[in-house]
């Protein structure tokens, strides 16, 4: 089992948007605070060039989103942070193991049941079963920006057969879930991602341990760090608009660790750090 070995990794978001009717927006781009990181950070946001302020919403575990009001005009949000350390391994809870095997809006596993069990039933249960299905999207779908939309869910993604890290994600975990095990989506921070952005990969549940598992292969799995985590994407957007109008204009994201980026071997298992 592989695991950060706590080298400090340094990221940057940065998010303008024009606002044309007064909204609220959530915006999830805070590295989450989990146990044996250390975090410094610095996060600013300004309407029109002048500050306005945020209000920070706890979420899943030490996760944390940001809440702002505005009124129309240009919006930007930047976000650095340098984290050192090594995050505790996330708990499995009762809930979870619930909660995460439910079919969600964009990872339908109700409507792929048959079809998981006739591709990947015969994958022998339990560690085994996570590389089976990593290794069935990986071959399945080809990496094509711009292919699919944003309320496209696991079922759009497998009939083109084509899509982005949040369509293979999906993908992945209505599978998952569709063969009965646990799996949510966890949006992260991901140093040697290429093309870099937002990144979107799988957590699986076997026995009481979170297992990343993320079929891009983009990134190595080892280095990731988590900003939110959720069903699926509806849970863990880096922008949501609640009420108004907005339009995203440009986004910009870097992630990089300082010393030697660790090569990431498919078929070990990888606990998020």
């Amino acid at each position: 089992m592989n695991g950060a070995d706590g080298s400090p990794r340094r990221v940057t978001a940065t998010l303008e948007a024009d606002v044309s009717a007064a909204t609220t927006l959530e915006l999830q781009v805070a590295v989450a605070r989990s146990e044996g990181l250390s975090v410094t950070e610095i996060l600013t946001c300004t309407l029109d060039d002048e500050p306005v302020p945020l209000r920070e919403v706890a979420g899943h575990g030490k996760e944390r989103a940001h809440v702002v009001d505005l009124r129309p005009g240009a919006f930007r949000l930047s976000y650095t942070a340098r984290v050192t350390g090594s995050a505790r391994p996330a708990p499995v809870t009762d809930r979870d193991r619930l909660v995460y095997t439910r079919p969600s809006r964009y990872a339908p596993s109700d409507a792929l049941a048959g079809f998981a069990v006739t591709e990947l039933g015969d994958a022998p249960t339990g560690r085994e079963r996570l590389t089976a299905v990593s290794a069935w999207v990986a071959t399945r779908l080809d990496y094509v920006p711009g292919v699919s939309g944003p309320t496209d869910g696991a079922v759009e993604t497998l009939l083109a057969g084509a899509g982005v890290c949040r369509d293979y994600a999906h993908l992945t975990i209505a599978l998952l879930r569709a063969l009965g095990v646990p799996a949510r989506l966890v949006a992260v921070y991901a140093p040697g991602c290429a093309p870099m952005d937002f990144h979107a990969v799988v957590e699986a549940c076997v026995g009481d341990t979170w297992y990343v598992v993320d079929p891009t292969g983009l990134a190595p799995r080892s280095t990731l760090l988590r900003i939110s985590t959720g069903r699926d994407a509806a849970d863990t957007a880096f922008m949501t608009n609640h009420g108004g109008a907005v339009s995203l204009r440009s986004s910009e994201v870097t992630a990089v660790v300082d010393d030697e980026l660790p090569r990431d071997r498919v078929a070990e298992l990888v606990v998020l750090r």
